[in-house]
C-alpha cells in the first residue's frame, strides 16, 4: 500500500543521490547556455549597427543647427504707431510687422505733387517760348533774304546809273556840237546872241548832268561798300550779296535766333547760302517743319524744364516710396525673435526692430577635427541625430561645402602663433550639412540645437558637385566700366546732338 502524498519523504540512499546530481548539473548548463545565446543575440542585435556605423561613418558631437536670420529695420525714420507681432509669432513673407506714422509722409507726397504740377507748367511755358524763338528765327531769315535783295537792287541801280551816265555823256556831246556850231555862226550873224547863249547854257547843263551821273554812280558804289572807280564803275565782286555788311548782320541775327534753339553752326564764316544749306541738311528730306520740331524738343530751355520735371517726378516717387515704407514688412517666412520696439518709439532708418528667423533655410554646422577630413567630400550622405529628439527622429542630409578656415582662425580674436608660445592642438573645420528631408511643420529644428552627424564615407557621393572639396566658381554678373556704360545707356536714352544748322 502506497504512502500518503504529504507524508514524510523517505531518506535517500547512497545509490539515489549519485544519479540525481548529474541531472541537476546538466539542467544548469542548459540554462546557462541558453542565457549565453540570448545574451549573444542581444549583443549582436544592438552592437552590430553600432559597429557598422563606427566602421562606415565619421561623426562628431560638436555640431549645431544654424539658419538664416533677417533683421527687420525701417527704411525711413518716424514714430511707431502699431506693432502687430511679438516674439515666437510665425509670419509669412510680406506680412505687416510694424507700422509708422504716415501723416508726415502724406504731407510730403502732397508737396511733391504740387511741384510736379508746377514743373509741367514750366515745360509748357518753355515750349511756347521756344516756338516764339522759332517764329523769330523765321522772321530773321526773311530779313536776311531782304538784305540780300537790297544788295542786288543796289547792284542793279549801279548798272542803271551807268546807263544814265551814258545818256548824259551823249547829251553832253550833242550840247558841245551845238555850242561849237553856234559859236562859229554867231559872228556871221547867222545865229542870234540869244541862241548862242542858249547853246552855251545847254552845254553847261549837259556837263553838270554828266558830273551828277558820275557822282550818283560813286554814291551807289559807296552804299555798296565799294571804292571809287572811274574806269569801271561796274567793278562789283560776284559774292557781294553774300558778304555785304548788312547781309552779314542779318545772318548774325539768324544765328542768334537759332542758337537759342540749341543749334551750333560748323563755322561762323559761312556765307548765307552755305548757312541755309547747312541748316536744311539736318533733315534728309530738307523738311523745315521737322527740323524746327526737333530743335524745339531739344532746345536748352525745354531740356532744362523737362529735367526739372523729371527731378520733381522722381522726388514724388521717392515720397510715395517713403510713404509705403511706413509699413515694415517681413521679407521672409519665419518666426519673430528679439522684438525690441513698442508703439510710440521714435525709430531711425536702419534701426534694428526685431529679427525673423527662417524655418526652412536650416542647415547643420558640424565642426569636424582636421584628422577626420581626409575622406569627407561634397555630396556624401549624412545622418543627423538631434539631442532634442534623440533616437526618436533622425534627419537625412548631405555635405554641401567646407568653410574656408578653421574656427580658431575665424574667431574675433585669432591667436597670434608667431609670438613663440605656440602649442599644437587639433583644429576643427566647420562643415556645412544641408538637410534633404526637413519639414518644419512636422519636426522643426531651432537654431543652436546640438546635433550628432554621421557621415557615410563609404557611400558614393551624390548630387551637385559630388566628390569635390570645393564648389566651382559661381557665375555671377560682373561689374565693369563697359557694362555700367551699357546699363546707363539702356536706362537713360542718349542725348541727340543738335546737329548741323
Amino acid at each position: 500500500m502506497a504512502a500518503p502524498a504529504n507524508g514524510p519523504v523517505p531518506a535517500a540512499t547512497p545509490g539515489n543521490s549519485d544519479v540525481a546530481a548529474p541531472r541537476q548539473r546538466a539542467g544548469r548548463r542548459w540554462i546557462l547556455l541558453g542565457a549565453a545565446v540570448v545574451a549573444l543575440a542581444a549583443m549582436g542585435y544592438y552592437l552590430t549597427p553600432w559597429i557598422e556605423t563606427m566602421l562606415n561613418t565619421v561623426s562628431t558631437d560638436d555640431a549645431y543647427v544654424n539658419g538664416h536670420v533677417t533683421f527687420v529695420a525701417p527704411r525711413v525714420a518716424g514714430q511707431v504707431s502699431r506693432v502687430l507681432v511679438d516674439d515666437n509669432v510665425r509670419v509669412k513673407r510680406g506680412a505687416l510687422l510694424v507700422q509708422l506714422d504716415k501723416e508726415p509722409h502724406r504731407v510730403q507726397v502732397s508737396i511733391k505733387q504740387a511741384a510736379v504740377g508746377t514743373a509741367e507748367s514750366d515745360v509748357a511755358a518753355a515750349q511756347a517760348q521756344v516756338r516764339g524763338l522759332v517764329a523769330q528765327a523765321r522772321s530773321n531769315r526773311f530779313k536776311l533774304d531782304h538784305a540780300m535783295e537790297d544788295v542786288r537792287n543796289q547792284i542793279e541801280l549801279l548798272r542803271s546809273n551807268k546807263a544814265q551816265l551814258k545818256v548824259e555823256d551823249a547829251n553832253r556831246d550833242l550840247a558841245e556840237r551845238d555850242y561849237a556850231r553856234a559859236e562859229s555862226l554867231v559872228g556871221k550873224g547867222a545865229v542870234s546872241q540869244q541862241q548862242f547863249d542858249q547853246a552855251k547854257a545847254a552845254l553847261q547843263v549837259a556837263q553838270n548832268r554828266v558830273t551828277s551821273a558820275e557822282q550818283t554812280i560813286q554814291q551807289t558804289r559807296a552804299s555798296l561798300g565799294l571804292p571809287i572807280n572811274h574806269n569801271d564803275p561796274l567793278d562789283v565782286p560776284k559774292d557781294l550779296e553774300q558778304n555785304f555788311s548788312s547781309v552779314r548782320a542779318a545772318l548774325g541775327a539768324v544765328y542768334n535766333s537759332v542758337a537759342q534753339l540749341g543749334f551750333t553752326p560748323k563755322t561762323w564764316d559761312a556765307t548765307p547760302k552755305q548757312a541755309i544749306e547747312e541748316f536744311y541738311n539736318q533733315d534728309p528730306e530738307k523738311n523745315l517743319d521737322r527740323i524746327f520740331e526737333r530743335l524745339i524738343s531739344e532746345s536748352p530751355a525745354v531740356k532744362q524744364a523737362e529735367a526739372r520735371l523729371l527731378q520733381v517726378r522722381h522726388d514724388l516717387e521717392l515720397a510715395e516710396l517713403n510713404l509705403r515704407y511706413c509699413d515694415v514688412l517681413s521679407e521672409i517666412d519665419g518666426v519673430v525673435t528679439s522684438r525690441n520696439v513698442n508703439p510710440g518709439n521714435n525709430v531711425s532708418a536702419g534701426q534694428n526692430l526685431m529679427a525673423v528667423r527662417s524655418l526652412t533655410e536650416i542647415w547643420i554646422d558640424a565642426n569636424f577635427k582636421e584628422t577626420q577630413l581626409a575622406e569627407l567630400r561634397i555630396g556624401q550622405r549624412v545622418r543627423c541625430e538631434v539631442d532634442m529628439y534623440g533616437k526618436r527622429r533622425e534627419y537625412e542630409g548631405r555635405i554641401t561645402g567646407f568653410t574656408m578656415g578653421t574656427g580658431q582662425t575665424l574667431s574675433l580674436l585669432p591667436p597670434q602663433n608667431a609670438t613663440g608660445n605656440f602649442v599644437k592642438i587639433v583644429q576643427r573645420l566647420p562643415v556645412r550639412v544641408e538637410l534633404t528631408n526637413y519639414d518644419p511643420d512636422k519636426a522643426p529644428l531651432f537654431v543652436g540645437l546640438s546635433v550628432e552627424p554621421f557621415v557615410y564615407i563609404k557611400d558614393k557621393p551624390e548630387g551637385p558637385h559630388a566628390g569635390d572639396m570645393l564648389q566651382p566658381v559661381t557665375e555671377l554678373p560682373l561689374r565693369t566700366p563697359a557694362s555700367e556704360a551699357v546699363e546707363e545707356e539702356t536706362a537713360i536714352p542718349a542725348k541727340g546732338s543738335a546737329g548741323a544748322p
